[in-house]
């Protein structure tokens, strides 16, 4: 089998979220791909199980170490740049056959190469929300650096994910997670990972700042989470963030485990629903074959 490792939502080599690509072709069960993404240790291992359309989308599937999941963003970025050059045609959509649905992807090319991935998500759904006293312990947080104008709140586009607005950087970068009370919050919600996010960041250049903790699922910190952050998009035009109905921003991830990521985030409010996009380079780090 064919595997590649790229670099999602990174500006250069070795930055972003890495991820195993293999192009399997239908040959490995479940069990099989679930072993590979244990022994290949990323935060997701995607496997393409055919290079043929099936109703206008190629059959994907994504595992952490841990278990299967029905969808997750940097994989999905990462495997339709694999199956563009797989392909090696300048295709302008890729659509993806996942467990949550088809989810399609476009393709900015400059000078013939991939300049940036963008998916549609699915329409963001909004649960539970949760009081500051029940948060801030979690993350060894004051109660007075969560930004009370904004609920914490259980989001959706696909997989679920508690979002938590802070005010600060300094806040963000000083957060430790307390595993104990961080378990037993996850045992009671759909949400098994917590995004938080401030308006200060590292680069100016840069709208937001966001740190995601998802121990529950084999991931104590993810440097770049295009799911998490498709919610995110989702939750800023509900409650106009920036005072409006659409946002197009750039937010930052990963710089304090040392691998900055840019993810870029688009959402509208039409009517009753919310159209998410999420968009990122991705970038090629090695290819081989697996026996």
């Amino acid at each position: 089998m064919k595997f590649f490792i790229v670099d999602v939502f990174a500006e250069e080599k070795y930055a972003g979220n890495q991820l195993a690509v293999f192009i399997e072709l239908g040959v490995l069960s479940t069990q099989q791909m679930q072993k590979i993404a244990k022994e290949m240790n990323y935060s997701e291992t995607t496997f393409i199980t055919s290079l043929e359309l099936q109703e206008g989308g190629y059959a994907i599937r994504i595992f952490t170490p841990e278990q299967e999941l029905p969808f997750a963003g940097h994989p999905t970025l990462g495997t339709a740049y694999i199956l563009q050059k797989e392909i090696n045609l300048p295709i302008e959509q890729i659509i993806l056959n996942l467990q949550v649905g088809q989810i399609p992807v476009t393709l900015h090319y400059l000078d013939e190469s991939i300049e940036e991935l963008w998916m549609q998500q699915k329409p963001p759904t909004f649960h539970q929300t949760f009081t500051v006293e029940t948060l801030a312990p979690i993350l060894n947080l004051d109660l007075d650096e969560i930004d009370s104008r904004y609920p914490i709140q259980e989001v959706s586009t696909g997989i679920p994910f508690i979002i938590l607005p802070l005010k600060k950087l300094l806040s963000i970068k000083k957060i430790k997670i307390n595993r104990d009370k961080y378990f037993k919050l996850v045992e009671q919600t759909q949400a098994k990972a917590i995004l938080t996010f401030c308006p200060e960041t590292n680069k100016p250049e840069n709208n937001l700042a966001v740190r995601v903790f998802a121990d529950a699922v084999g991931v104590p910190e993810d440097p770049a989470t295009g799911s998490a952050n498709g919610c995110l998009a989702g939750y800023l035009v509900k409650y106009s963030y920036f005072n409006t109905d659409s946002i197009d921003v750039r937010v930052e991830q990963g710089y304090e485990i040392g691998r900055p990521s840019l993810l870029l985030l688009k959402a509208e409010k039409n009517e009753a629903e919310i159209k998410v996009f999420v968009g990122g380079k991705v970038i090629m780090v090695a290819q081989g074959e697996f026996v």
